[in-house]
C-alpha cells in the first residue's frame, strides 16, 4: 500500500500554512523581545543618570517592538488563506508568503534593538543628539516594513 503524505493526513496542507503564520508571529515575536530587552537596558543605564531622557529615549526603546506587532499582522491576514481541505502546495504557499516577514521581521528586530541601544547611550552623553541619532535605528526599520509589504501583497 503505497499512501502519499497528503492521503495519510488529508489536512496537512493546512497545518503547514498555519506552521508558517505561526512561525512568523514567533520569530516576530523573538527577535523583537531580543531588540526590547538591548534597547531597554540601554535606556535603563542612561535614566539612572538622569531620569528626564525618558522623552528621548522611550521612542528607541519602542522601535523594535514594531516588527512582534508585523508579525501578528501577517498572521490575521494570511489566516484567511486558510481553509479546509487544503492542499499541501497550497499549505506551502502560504508558508513561502510569511517568509519575508518572518525572515526580516526578526532580524530586523534584533539589529534595531542592538543600533537603538548605541544610539539611547550616545544620547545619554550628549542629548542634543538624540533626534538626529534617531535615524539610524529607524533606517532598519525599512527592512522591517520591506518583509511587511512584500508578505501581504503575496497573501493578498
Amino acid at each position: 500500500m503505497n499512501a502519499t503524505a497528503t492521503t495519510m493526513i488529508p489536512e496537512l496542507g493546512k497545518f503547514v500554512a498555519i506552521l508558517g503564520l505561526a512561525l512568523t508571529t514567533i520569530l516576530c515575536g523573538i527577535g523583537s523581545s531580543v531588540g526590547l530587552k538591548a534597547s531597554a537596558s540601554a535606556a535603563a543605564g542612561v535614566m539612572s543618570e538622569d531620569a528626564s531622557m525618558f522623552s528621548k529615549v522611550m521612542i528607541l526603546v519602542l522601535l523594535p517592538a514594531t516588527q512582534g506587532l508585523y508579525g501578528f499582522v501577517i498572521a490575521i491576514i494570511g489566516a484567511g488563506n486558510v481553509v479546509d481541505g487544503m492542499t499541501l502546495a497550497q499549505g506551502w504557499e502560504v508558508f513561502a508568503c510569511c517568509l519575508p516577514m518572518m525572515i526580516a521581521g526578526m532580524t530586523s528586530a534584533i539589529f534595531q534593538g542592538k543600533t537603538s541601544a548605541t544610539t539611547i547611550m550616545a544620547a545619554g552623553k550628549k542629548p542634543e543628539i538624540a533626534g538626529k541619532a534617531m535615524l539610524f535605528p529607524a533606517m532598519i526599520e525599512f527592512y522591517a516594513l520591506l518583509g511587511l509589504v512584500v508578505s501581504i501583497i503575496l497573501l493578498g
